[in-house]
């Protein structure tokens, strides 16, 4: 009976010990899969930190090259975030725009408003009723970052502050910004949630600003003053000072967005325009434009197609008062390629043979087509270089007349 109760005991020893261990394994395998799970969702980002070429230290990120708009390295490039006040990027531009649409100039005295005078943040410490020319307060945004300044050059080109967000806001639309939303010319965001934009999107104003070689009289500039010296302007873009081709252009920290920038950068033809925006600190904000802009400089550079206009016959304009019409090339050849490239370049050119009079000036006759690796990196269009009226009876008449009496054609 004893040995039948410890048998028993055993059996039930046993069977309790299965089952514990069991139970144990099979938790054991779910904080497996648990932790492989968990390392999946969390390193995403890490993943895709890891197949970029440069490391990037912040939110977002994007490269493009300024010439041609293209994108050489993004990172979450469209994830909408505070700009802080990158944001002056638009006000500067508006600011390049009427000038040279001659709606405003650079010696332009503006009175300061209330409105302006009540900026926090970053300012020069405007009064109400101060007078100041469209330079200086252009340098005051630019290079100090004030928002005084700002929005008071959006208040002289719009009439009101409003009235600038609006421009802002439209302008951005036009520009294909798509994720872009302004509340104001400064960047300030304390009071906003919704004041908002994308790396991808302050690179597409950055390319546009950069057209305007004026513009670079006050991003490259460290250190300046205004008031006769009495007020001292501080450039918070180091890379000015510190990175070589620097061309601007505009830095932003508040605690909403961390540390901003978008860089900008020419080394030879190459000019380039590096985004970060959400960097923990001011340091891991400059490393990472840097680290964008070295690689965009060590791997492509922009090329001058040259075209070969021996090939350029005259194309017969038939009923034309003229028998002929010379092609031309207008736009711009210049191409962004890999280094080491441009050897492989290869060109096509299509023309027609004849057209129809009449012919209008820069009408499209032919098309230059330039390939790399049989992939089309650019085709640029053949045009009439004159007009070509149609021939009409008078003309068929007085042409008649000549070669009848001179043996020739005129």
């Amino acid at each position: 009976m004893k040995k039948c109760f410890s048998l028993f005991l055993s059996t039930i020893f046993i069977f309790q010990f299965l089952i514990t261990a069991n139970a144990k394994t099979v938790t054991k395998e779910n904080e497996d899969v648990t932790s492989v799970f968990n390392t999946t969702t969390t390193t995403n980002d890490e993943k895709s930190k890891q197949n970029l070429p440069v490391e990037i230290k912040a939110k977002s990120a994007v490269l493009m090259d300024v010439t041609t708009g293209e994108v050489l390295l993004e990172y979450n490039a469209d994830e909408k975030l505070f700009p802080a006040s990158v944001t002056k990027i638009m006000t500067m531009l508006l600011v390049m725009e009427a000038i040279k649409d001659g709606k405003i100039s650079l010696t332009d005295i503006v009175v300061c408003s209330e409105n302006a005078s009540k900026k926090g943040g970053s300012q020069i410490w405007l009064e109400p009723n101060e007078e100041m020319t469209v330079n200086d307060l252009l340098k005051a945004t630019v290079i100090g970052s004030a928002n005084d300044a700002a929005t008071l050059l959006g208040e002289y080109i719009s009439g009101s502050e409003e009235a600038f967000i609006s421009l802002m806001n439209s302008r951005a639309k036009e520009l294909g910004m798509n994720n872009t939303h302004f509340e104001n010319a400064t960047g300030l965001d304390d009071t906003t949630d919704t004041h908002l934009t994308t790396a991808r999107d302050i690179g597409i104003m950055s390319v546009e600003l950069m057209k305007y070689d004026l513009i670079q009289d006050y991003t490259t500039v460290w250190m300046d003053s205004l008031r006769n010296g009495e007020t001292e302007l501080v450039n918070t873009n180091k890379l000015v000072r510190f990175y070589s081709g620097t061309t601007g252009i505009k830095t932003g920290t508040t605690n909403k967005a961390g540390c901003c920038i978008s860089a900008s950068a020419k080394r030879d033809d190459l000019h380039l325009v590096a985004v970060v925006m959400g960097s923990a600190n001011s340091n891991e904000r400059f490393e990472t434009a840097k680290a964008m802009l070295n690689y965009g400089f060590s791997n492509y550079e922009i090329v001058d197609l040259k075209i070969d206009k021996s090939a350029f016959n005259l194309v017969e304009v038939i009923n034309g008062e003229s028998d002929s019409v010379k092609p031309y090339v207008k736009a711009n050849t210049k191409v962004l390629i890999k280094k080491g490239e441009s050897e492989k370049i290869e060109q096509t050119l299509t023309l027609a043979e004849n057209v129809l009079a009449p012919v209008t000036e820069n009408q499209k006759l032919g098309n230059v087509t330039f390939t790399l690796d049989g992939k089309k990196i650019l085709e640029i269009p053949l045009l009439a270089s004159e007009e070509v009226k149609k021939l009409n009876f008078y003309t068929s008449f007085k042409r008649i007349m000549h070669f009848l009496a001179c043996g020739e054609k005129i």
